[in-house]
């Protein structure tokens, strides 16, 4: 037999063995998801079943829709809090959650005592338009009484198609005059910028409220605008508290800075065969303006791919508390009868490389706990000009500022609805009195008004301090100290003064603030209120003097490497 031969014929029972490789390994896969179809089939059967005979048999009356959620919730349980099942009378909520558009007369709506009450007409609509301001008492609605009806309720009575009307019957709140309110719905789109115009000094701000179909086109226009006017010295990015939303906004703002062609974010399921990479697709609009993104955290999802998307490229300074976390993406599947599945589909990575999810889900399915990821797992990446970066838990700022003190009684007062309550009381009194929203501010005689209303109130609140005072005395009663022990706890009992009209000059400054922007909110609508705190911000305050002073901001992006927390 020849070489020729002979290497031929190996060479024919290598290929073969591969092809055997090959279709055994097809085979064993084929096997595989034969097993998981016949266990997913089991399982439809098993899940019909329990719910026909509890439909049928359990001892109170149960229908199949309210089942049907149930077995929804307790399928998603098992995964992470971003997937749900929303079912056909759920989809007004979903449409709004993803578009921000709805048909309706365009207002927030609150409850005070056995009524429902306006409690912020959209600016320019139909609500707004009609005369309706803030604190207006509804009493009917299409000649229905409405006294003790909820607020979902009352809701989905002002919701309905476009073009329809319906009269609403109001109790003004300024003087107490009843009114009927013709109301026309329309498609209601609330704005994704909360404000955009200039801080000082050519510095432009710009405050993002969520990720919804059409941001990108409403960042861009508030841009234009901006760089029409004035000449731009740097932007300050606001997406504090903006929770994310729809990926390929994130994708096309980011589009406004950087080049044509610059990858944002990547998504990979549970393999790399599904891995898609989504770039810039537009040419930027100030590609060489400095910028200052802030965040905290709450920022999360669609805030985080583009403020990492801005420190990976080393295109902006990240300024204020490292972010929320999420790396995940969700997508949505019709699954019968206008019911949609949202779940999550993939993980996302910012241009660097790495991942920024800093919860891991997976122990839900065993009925374990959410843990976070530890240092021990925790990668180093780079950005484009070579500096240090982190994965493994949110977007770690380049500038850190420790985050502001809110106080649990001022939030208590606000959630409580009382903050709201005197704010209407005050306009009653002040109803025809024009504010300047920059420099407006309330009196210590309205502070002590204030004080008098709620001292008539109940606030359920109790102090961390108070809290911590109150465990520490039941620990020493079950570890049986000595009595002097029991007597130094009263003694720091009686030290710890949180009682209601005390935590009202404790938290003063806090409270005043947030009554202040309860005023310019029935002036100068939600707009207005963002004018008003952006004056007041020392974190805006720090962006602008870092924007200001080129030569720390360029060391920043040229040299400084993240910490891993």
């Amino acid at each position: 037999m020849s070489n020729t031969m002979s290497i031929n014929i190996r060479a024919l029972g290598i290929v073969a063995l591969a092809t055997l490789l090959c279709v055994s390994g097809a085979s064993a896969q084929s096997t595989e998801r034969q097993q998981r179809d016949l266990e997913l089939s089991q399982s439809m059967e098993i899940v019909t079943n329990i719910m026909r005979e509890l439909e049928s048999g359990y001892v109170d009356d149960i229908n199949a829709p309210e089942l049907l959620e149930a077995a929804a919730a307790g399928l998603i349980l098992v995964t992470d809090p971003y997937s749900d099942y929303y079912s056909e009378k759920e989809m007004s909520d979903f449409e709004m959650i993803t578009t921000g558009r709805y048909a309706g007369v365009g207002s927030l709506i609150r409850k005070q005592g056995d009524y429902v009450l306006f409690a912020q007409p959209y600016k320019g609509s139909p609500s707004d338009e009609a005369g309706i301001e803030i604190g207006d008492k509804i009493l009917s609605i299409g000649g229905e009484d409405m006294k003790g009806r909820p607020v979902g309720d009352i809701s989905s009575l002002l919701r309905g198609e476009p073009g329809t009307s319906i009269d609403v019957v109001v109790e003004r709140n300024y003087d107490s005059s009843i009114d009927t309110i013709h109301l026309t719905r329309r498609r209601i789109s609330i704005p994704s910028v909360g404000y955009a115009g200039f801080v000082r000094d050519g510095i432009a701000y710009l405050q993002h409220n969520d990720f919804i179909d059409g941001s990108y086109n409403e960042i861009r226009s508030a841009l234009e605008r901006i760089m029409a006017t004035d000449s731009l010295r740097g932007i300050i990015l606001d997406y504090r508290s903006n929770g994310g939303g729809v990926m390929q906004e994130a994708v096309n703002i980011a589009s406004l800075f950087l080049p044509r062609g610059e990858r944002i974010v990547s998504l990979m399921g549970r393999d790399s065969s599904s891995l898609r990479h989504f770039t810039t697709e537009h040419e930027p609009l100030a590609p060489d303006v400095p910028i200052v993104v802030l965040v905290n955290g709450s920022s999360a999802s669609a805030s985080e791919i583009l403020a990492g998307a801005l420190q990976d490229t080393d295109r902006a300074v990240i300024m204020g508390q490292r972010t929320y976390g999420k790396g995940l993406v969700q997508g949505t599947r019709h699954v019968g009868y206008n019911s949609y599945l949202k779940y999550t589909t993939a993980k996302y990575y910012i241009p660097s490389g790495r991942c920024i999810q800093s919860r891991n889900y997976s122990s839900l399915k065993s009925g374990g706990e959410v843990t976070i990821v530890p240092d021990s797992l925790i990668t180093e990446f780079r950005t484009a000009g070579g500096r240090k970066v982190y994965d493994g838990g949110g977007i770690v700022p380049d500038v850190k500022v420790d985050v502001e003190y809110v106080s649990r009684f001022a939030l208590t007062l606000y959630s409580m609805g009382y903050m709201e309550d005197w704010a209407d009381e005050y306009m009653r009194r002040h109803h025809d009195e024009e504010i300047d929203i920059r420099t407006f501010s309330l009196t210590d005689e309205d502070y002590a008004d204030f004080c008098r209303f709620i001292e008539e109130r109940d606030v359920p609140y109790e102090s961390e301090t108070r809290r911590a005072l109150t465990e520490l005395e039941k620990a020493v009663k079950n570890d049986r100290y000595n009595a002097s022990l029991d007597k130094a706890v009263e003694a720091l009992k009686k030290l710890v003064k949180d009682d209601k009209m005390s935590n009202m000059q404790n938290y003063r400054e806090q409270i005043m603030e947030a009554l202040t922007a309860a005023i310019v909110l029935r002036h100068a609508y939600s707009e207005g209120v963002v004018e008003y705190t952006m004056v007041h911000d020392d974190l805006i305050d720090q962006a602008v003097e870092l924007l200001l002073n080129s030569e720390e901001y360029n060391r920043i992006l040229r040299e400084q490497d993240l910490e891993m927390h």
